[in-house]
C-alpha cells in the first residue's frame, strides 16, 4: 500500500504520517478539533502524550478524525485504511468502532473492520485472505480470535508478494502452515488445503 505523505511527527522513534490535504476525515467542525476514536482530544491531550513519549517538540497533529489501534499500534482516518503505527497501549480517545475503517470488508483484525485498500495488500501478501475474526500485535504477528500465532506480517512483507523469505513449516490447532520462499500452503485439519504460488 503506497500512499503520498506530506508531514511526519517522530514519536519515540516511530513515525507517525500526517495524512495528505483535503485526505478522506479530514478536519472536523471548526476546522481545528482532533478526534481519536470519536472522543475529543484536546491539546492538553497532545501535549501531555509529546510529554510521555518524550518529544516535547514534535510537530503538531493536523485537524481531523482519527482511529487509533491500541492492540498494534496502526491508526488512520476514519472511514480510511491504516496510514501508519506509533506505540501500542497508548490511551487514545475511546474504543476503537468495527467500521472505524468504513465497515464493507468481512477481515476483522482487533475488532476492526479492515479497509478494501488492507485487504487488497494482504492477498498481494498471501495469496488468499479468508473472512473471519484475527488480532494482531505491534510485532506485525496474528492469528484467529482466541488462537494461537499463524502469520507475520513483517516477514511477509520483507520477503514481497512473490515469497522469498525462507522455508517455514508451523503445525497449529487451526491446521498446518509452510513454503519453501517462493511456495506457501495451508493445510485445515479437516482435509481441505490451499496452495500459492
Amino acid at each position: 500500500m503506497r500512499r503520498a505523505i506530506q508531514a511526519v511527527v517522530v514519536l519515540a522513534g516511530l513515525s507517525l504520517a500526517a495524512p495528505p490535504a483535503g485526505a478522506q476525515g479530514g478536519a472536523a467542525q471548526g476546522g481545528n478539533a482532533i478526534y481519536v476514536n470519536d472522543t475529543p482530544f484536546t491539546e492538553q491531550h497532545v501535549r501531555a502524550l509529546q510529554t510521555r513519549l518524550g518529544v516535547p517538540n514534535a510537530a503538531p497533529l493536523p485537524p481531523g478524525r482519527y482511529w487509533y489501534d491500541d492492540a498494534s499500534g496502526l491508526w488512520g482516518l476514519m472511514g480510511g485504511p491504516a496510514l501508519g503505527q506509533i506505540l501500542p497501549g497508548l490511551e487514545l480517545g475511546g474504543r476503537l468502532r468495527a467500521d472505524a475503517s468504513g465497515g464493507f470488508t468481512t477481515v476483522f483484525v482487533n475488532g476492526r473492520a479492515l479497509h478494501p485498500l488492507e485487504v487488497q495488500y494482504l492477498h498481494q501478501l498471501f495469496g488468499v485472505v479468508y473472512p473471519g475474526r484475527y488480532w494482531l500485535n505491534w510485532q506485525g504477528i496474528g492469528g484467529y480470535e482466541g488462537g494461537p500465532p499463524l502469520f507475520d506480517l513483517r516477514a511477509a512483507a520483507a520477503g514481497g508478494a512473490s515469497g522469498g523469505y525462507g522455508g517455514y513449516t508451523a503445525r497449529t490447532p487451526f491446521g498446518g502452515l509452510g513454503g519453501d520462499g517462493n511456495c506457501s500452503y495451508y493445510l485445515h485439519p479437516d482435509g481441505p488445503s490451499v496452495m500459492n504460488c
